[in-house]
């Protein structure tokens, strides 16, 4: 899952140079569409709850403590008890449910899986009286047709506890950002890194609960690889996220929810010698059709 965890737009920037914009997608498509497979090499030595918690507590910790230098007002006893809250929906249920997937799914087809989650905050936001449009319906229908496509490629079908855990994890993204919407939520980068540090105590109880302990002898690889989904996952691409939100139009600030995906496939087949079959490619495609067509009706709405 990416970390783009409910951050409020800003104002439109002052001028800045041009060349930042297309930078700051450029990192964003890639460097969250490789951190699946970050995550695939991370658990080599760290076991997934574990994992996740060590990643944005320590993320959490540096964003907050540059925040706090920077004299950003600390959020409030209740915007605190919101921010666990959705924090624990997105991060714990969403990214620390992908990193339990991802033991027996390719990291191709889990960030695949994960691309449904617009479809699924579409019907949660009935839940608030937002019903679907007819577009969005036809958008609907057609991405649930490509997650059942999907589930019935090898990447899925061979690892039915994975794939529960996968759709789990889009649901608990998809609820968790309908929800976070109307609530009273810290402002900014400041949301992002309460949601951090309260994510790392329910994964680091989960992981406990789970039966993980901390590595004695992790592999080097592996630790790398946790610390470039914290450097680069958690902090530079997000930073990157949050300049790109306040400089373009919103339709394309989020256009990484249809660039990672197929990125995360190239990265695991050519990098991880992942397969990628028929039906996953096609549930992939037809995914990504109705999630553009939702955005897209959602897009005119606004």
């Amino acid at each position: 899952m990416s970390d783009a965890a409910c951050t409020a737009q800003e104002a439109p920037a002052a001028a800045s140079p041009r060349w930042l914009v297309p930078l700051s997608l450029l990192s964003m498509y890639l460097i969250w569409g490789s951190t699946y497979l970050g995550i695939r090499y991370a658990l080599v030595s760290y076991p997934p709850f574990m994992l996740a918690a060590i990643r944005f507590a320590i993320a959490g910790v540096v964003l907050f403590a540059v925040l706090r230098l920077r004299g950003v007002t600390l959020p409030t006893a209740r915007q605190w008890k919101n921010a666990a809250i959705v924090g624990t929906l997105l991060l714990a249920g969403g990214n620390g449910l992908v990193c339990f997937a991802e033991q027996s799914v390719s990291s191709g087809i889990a960030a695949v899986a994960v691309a449904s989650m617009p479809l699924f905050a579409a019907v949660f936001g009935g839940l608030y009286r937002e019903w679907p449009t007819r577009g969005e319906t036809i958008g609907l229908m057609l991405g649930f047709v490509g997650v059942v496509v999907l589930n019935l490629g090898a990447g899925l079908s061979g690892s039915p506890l994975g794939a529960i855990a996968l759709i789990c994890a889009a649901m608990a993204w998809a609820f968790g950002s309908v929800w976070s919407k109307r609530q009273d939520m810290p402002s900014g980068p400041m949301n992002t890194a309460a949601q951090m540090l309260c994510a790392s105590v329910s994964l680091s109880i989960i992981a406990l609960l789970h039966g993980e302990r901390f590595p004695a002898h992790p592999q080097v690889g592996a630790t790398v690889a946790l610390g470039y989904l914290i450097v680069f996952g958690s902090i530079v691409a997000f930073s990157a996220y949050l300049y790109v939100l306040k400089t373009v139009r919103p339709a394309l600030a989020t256009s990484y929810a249809y660039v990672n995906p197929p990125v995360a496939v190239l990265f695991g087949v050519a990098v991880a010698g992942e397969h990628v079959g028929p039906f996953d490619l096609a549930g992939m495609a037809i995914i990504l059709v109705g999630v553009g067509i939702i955005t897209m009706m959602r897009t005119r709405k606004a």
